[in-house]
C-alpha cells in the first residue's frame, strides 16, 4: 500500500519508506497546489519581476540579474557548483529519507517549482534508484546544498546512483528502471537543493532507532536489577508521580511490568538505598524519554512543512524571501538527543562495574568468571564500554554552537546541522554496543543467580542472548560476541521477545 505525500508526514512512514521501500504516491490536492504555484512563478517570469535564485544569483551573488536566456541554464549550473561534497556515502535509507523529505517540502505549493520535478523525485523512491551523495559538505544552511545537488544530478541524468544493488553512472541507472531525466528549467534547481531534508531524513531515522534503545536501555537495567537484588521501593510509581516527569513516570512502569515476577528480587539483604546507577535509573532514562519526545516533535514539525527559499503564495500573489532552510531547530533537536543517549550510556557501565566488581555486585565472582586470576572474565568488556562512553562523551560536544560564515559573508550563520546529524548516529552506533556489554554480563550474572529465576521478561530477553553469546566458562576472545550482539540489540530482537511478555512497553 502506497504512501500518500501531501505535505504531511511521521517518522514512522519516513522509515517504511526509507528502510522498507513502501511506495509513495502524490496526493493530488498537492499536485494542483504545486501546479498553481508553477503558474505563479511562470507569470512573474513573463513580467520580468526580480525573484531570488529564479532570474538572479545566489547568495552574495543575489544582486546579479540574469538574462531570459541565462535563466534556464542557470539552474543546471547552480546544481553543477553546488555537488561539492566529500567523503564516503551516505547510506540508500538516508539518501530515500532525504528525498521524502523534500517531496513533502513540495506538496505544500510554496516552492514555484515544476510538477514533473516532484514526481520524478518519487519514481526514483517507487523504482529503487538512489543518488550516490558524500557524507561530509553541508553547512545546514541554504540547506543541505551539497548532498541535495548530488540528488538532483540524478534527475538530470548525472552523477551516479544505485540500482538494485549496482553502483552506476545516474542516466544508466534510470534508463534500466524505465525512467527519463530532466532538464531543469527556472527554479528547478534551487527548488530541489534548497532544504535541511538530509538532516531532517537522518534525524527522523536516529529518533526512530533511539526510542527502540531507550526501551532497550529499560530491558537490561532491569536484568541488572534482578542479579543485583535492587531495592525497587526506587521504581514506585508515587515516588515518579510526585514529581511529575512523564519519561520517569514511563520508565519506572516499563523497569516494573520487566521485572514482574522476579524470584530474584524477592531475597533478602536489600540495601537501604542502592547506588545511583541502580536507583537512578527512571529519573535518568526518563529525562532521556523527555528529551527523545521534544526531539520527535522538532523533527516532525520539519517534515510537515515548507522550508524552503523563496516562499510563494498563489493566493495572494506573493514572493517571500526568508531561511526557513535553517538547520538549526533539527541541530537542537539532535543535539539534546546525543547528549540523552549519551548520559544513559555512563550509567550502563556504572551497571556493568557493579556486576564486575566483587564488592559491589552481591556475591558475584569477580569479572563475572569462576577463575579469576587464571581468568579475566569479562574484565575487558568494561573496558570496551567505558571507551564508547569517553567517545560519545567527545561527540556530545555541540556542532550547532559552530558556525563558520560562508559565501562572502552573505551567509554568515549556518547551523552545522549535518556535522550533528551525522555525530548523533555515531553515538548511537556505540550506545548499541555499550548495551550488548551489559547484556553480555547480565546473562553471564544471571547464570551464577541459578537456580533462582529471573522475571519471564528477563528471562525472554536471556535467551535471545544465549540465542547468540554462549556463557563464558574460561576466557575466550570477546570481540565477535560485542559485536554480533549489538547488531542482534539493534536489530530489536529482544526488545521484541520482551513485549511479548509484557505487551508493548511506554
Amino acid at each position: 500500500m502506497s504512501i500518500v505525500v501531501d505535505g504531511h508526514l511521521t517518522i514512522d512512514q519516513v522509515v517504511k519508506v526509507a528502510r522498507e521501500n513502501q511506495p509513495v504516491e502524490i496526493h493530488p490536492e498537492a499536485k494542483a497546489r504545486i501546479k498553481k504555484c508553477r503558474a505563479l512563478l511562470e507569470d512573474k517570469i513573463k513580467k520580468n519581476e526580480i525573484m531570488y535564485g529564479v532570474n538572479t544569483g545566489i547568495g552574495e551573488l543575489a544582486n546579479v540579474v540574469l538574462s531570459q536566456e541565462q535563466v534556464e541554464k542557470f539552474q543546471k549550473y547552480i546544481i553543477y557548483s553546488h555537488a561539492a561534497g566529500y567523503g564516503q556515502p551516505l547510506p540508500i535509507e538516508v539518501v530515500r529519507a532525504a528525498m521524502l523529505s523534500r517531496i513533502s517540502c513540495h506538496c505544500h505549493g510554496h516552492s514555484g517549482l515544476r510538477l514533473e520535478v516532484v514526481e520524478l523525485l518519487a519514481e526514483l523512491l517507487n523504482r529503487g534508484v538512489t543518488p550516490v551523495v558524500c557524507e561530509k559538505g553541508s553547512v545546514g544552511a541554504c540547506g543541505d546544498l551539497s548532498p541535495m545537488s548530488q540528488i538532483a544530478l540524478v534527475l538530470m541524468g548525472e552523477g551516479e546512483a544505485y540500482y538494485r544493488g549496482e553502483r552506476l553512472p545516474a542516466r544508466e541507472a534510470l534508463e534500466r528502471a524505465g525512467l527519463k531525466p530532466l532538464v531543469f528549467q527556472a527554479r528547478d534547481g534551487l527548488a530541489t537543493i534548497n532544504g535541511s531534508n538530509v538532516i531532517t531524513g537522518l534525524g527522523a531515522l536516529e529518533v526512530h532507532d533511539a526510542l527502540r534503545w531507550i526501551k532497550n536501555s529499560e530491558i537490561v537495567a532491569a536484568m541488572t536489577l534482578e542479579v543485583l537484588n535492587a531495592n525497587m521501593k526506587a521504581y514506585d510509581e508515587r515516588v515518579h508521580k510526585v514529581r511529575g516527569y512523564p519519561g520517569a513516570l514511563a520508565s519506572a512502569e516499563n523497569i516494573r511490568r520487566i521485572t514482574e515476577g522476579s524470584e530474584l528480587l524477592k531475597q533478602p539483604g536489600k540495601k537501604v538505598q542502592d547506588a545511583y546507577s541502580l536507583r537512578s535509573t527512571p529519573q535518568v532514562v526518563g529525562a532521556a524519554r523527555d528529551a527523545w519526545q521534544w526531539a520527535k516533535y522538532m523533527i516532525e514539525v520539519e517534515l510537515n512543512g515548507a522550508a524552503d527559499n523563496p516562499i510563494f503564495f498563489p493566493d495572494e500573489d506573493l514572493v517571500l524571501t526568508g531561511a526557513n532552510f535553517q538547520g538549526v531547530p533539527q541541530a537542537f533537536a539532535l543535539e539534546l538527543l546525543g547528549t540523552a543517549i549519551t548520559t544513559v550510556c555512563v550509567l550502563s557501565e556504572r551497571r556493568v562495574n557493579r556486576l564486575m566488581n566483587p564488592h559491589l555486585s552481591v556475591g558475584l565472582p569477580a569479572f563475572l568468571t569462576r577463575g579469576a586470576g587464571m581468568f579475566s572474565g569479562l574484565m575487558l568488556s568494561q573496558y570496551t564500554a567505558g571507551a564508547l562512553v569517553c567517545e560519545n562523551r567527545v561527540l556530545s560536544h555541540p556542532a550547532a554552537t559552530g558556525s563558520i560564515p560562508a559565501a562572502a559573508d552573505q551567509e554568515d550563520f549556518v547551523s552545522m546541522g549535518m556535522t550533528t546529524a551525522l555525530k548523533t548516529r555515531q553515538i548511537l552506533d556505540n550506545a548499541q554496543a555499550v548495551l550488548a556489554i551489559e547484556f553480555i554480563a547480565a546473562a553471564q550474572a544471571l547464570d551464577f543467580r541459578k537456580p533462582l529465576r529471573p522475571s519471564p521478561a528477563v528471562r525472554a530477553a536471556y535467551e535471545v542472548i544465549r540465542k547468540y553469546v554462549d556463557f563464558m566458562d574460561e576466557d575466550r576472545p570477546l570481540y565477535s560476541d560485542i559485536n554480533r550482539l549489538k547488531e542482534v540489540v539493534q536489530s530489536g530482537e529482544i526488545l521484541e521477545a520482551v513485549e511479548k511478555v509484557t505487551g508493548p512497553l511506554k
